[in-house]
C-alpha cells in the first residue's frame, strides 16, 4: 500500500542547524513571511526551520527534506535530540498570524521531533524553501525572541552539541576539509564558551586518531605557519565504538 504525500497536522519536524561564521556560531533561521523589518521585531519572528511530517515519510527523511531544500545538500549530520509536546506549544497569541498562514488546521495539536544539524557554511549558499521566504544565519548571542517554543529547542539543542562534541568525532562538520590545529581548538571554545588547555587539547587529539597532520602549512602569514591537518574519516567508526564501550562502562574522554 502505498501512502500519500499528504501533510500530517499533528506530528512536525524542527531542525536547529548549526554553522560557524566568522569565528562565532550561528543557528539557521527563517522568517516564513519574508518581511523586511529587523531580527528583534516582535511582529516578525524568525523560527528554526522545519515542517510538518508527509504521511510517505520517515521522521529523518523529513528532517533531511527540510534541510536540502535549504541548502541543497544531502546526508549532512542530523540526530533526533529530543521530543517537544507541550499541548500549549502553538498556542501563544502572537504566534497565530504565521499559524494560521502556514497550517490548514491551525488548532491541531502539535508534537515536534528536534534535530541538530552542523553544516560548513563555506559549502552552502542557503535557499529559502517552500516552507519559508527567507533564511539566515544568525548569532547564537543575538538570538532573542523566537516564534513557538523554538528558543527552549534551541537551547535544548545547544546543550545537546556542546554534550556531544565533547565525547564524538562531530566537530569537523562544521569546518572545511583542512584545518590547523588552532582552528580546532578555536571551534571547540567557541562552542564550550571557555577556554580549553592548549598542550592537553593538543595532546589528546593526536593520541586520539580523529586527525591527520599533513605535509603542508600555512603560508603568506606574518607568525610561524601552522601545519595543516584532516579529519581522520577512516577512524571514526572505530572510535566511536571505543567511546560507547567507554561510556557504558562510566569511562567518557572529554576534550578539555
Amino acid at each position: 500500500m502505498s501512502l500519500s504525500p499528504s501533510l500530517n497536522p499533528h506530528v512536525s519536524v524542527d531542525c536547529s542547524i548549526f554553522g560557524l561564521n566568522d569565528n562565532a556560531l550561528c543557528l539557521l533561521l527563517i522568517n516564513r513571511n519574508g518581511a523586511k523589518s529587523t531580527f528583534q521585531n516582535a511582529d516578525n519572528r524568525f523560527g528554526l526551520p522545519g515542517d510538518l511530517v508527509r504521511d510517505n515519510e520517515n521522521l529523518d527523511e523529513a528532517a533531511d527534506r527540510i534541510l536540502r531544500e535549504l541548502t541543497g545538500l544531502s546526508g549532512i549530520f542530523l540526530h533526533q535530540f529530543k521530543a517537544f509536546g507541550d499541548p500549549l506549544r502553538i498556542a501563544k497569541a502572537k504566534d497565530r498570524s504565521w499559524l494560521e498562514g502556514v497550517r490548514q488546521e491551525p488548532d491541531a495539536r502539535v508534537i515536534t521531533l528536534a534535530y541538530l544539524a552542523l553544516i560548513d557554511t563555506s559549502k552552502v549558499e542557503i535557499k529559502p524553501g517552500s516552507f519559508t521566504k527567507e533564511a539566515k544565519w544568525v548569532p547564537i548571542s543575538e538570538i532573542k525572541d523566537l516564534v513557538f517554543d523554538h528558543n527552549e529547542i534551541f537551547e535544548a539543542a545547544l546543550l545537546a552539541l556542546r554534550e556531544m562534541i565533547q565525547i564524538y568525532p562531530i566537530a569537523f562538520k562544521l569546518l572545511p576539509l583542512k584545518f590547523t590545529m588552532g582552528d580546532l581548538q578555536s571551534l571547540y571554545e567557541i562552542i564550550l564558551e571557555r577556554e580549553v588547555d592548549k598542550r592537553n587539547f593538543r595532546r589528546k587529539m593526536l593520541h586520539s586518531g580523529l586527525v591527520r597532520a599533513l605535509t603542508e602549512k600555512q603560508y603568506g602569514v606574518s607568525n610561524k605557519p601552522a601545519r595543516f591537518y584532516v579529519f581522520n574519516g577512516s577512524s571514526s567508526e572505530e572510535l566511536y565504538s571505543s567511546i560507547v564501550n567507554l561510556k557504558m562502562e562510566g569511562s567518557i574522554t572529554v576534550f578539555n
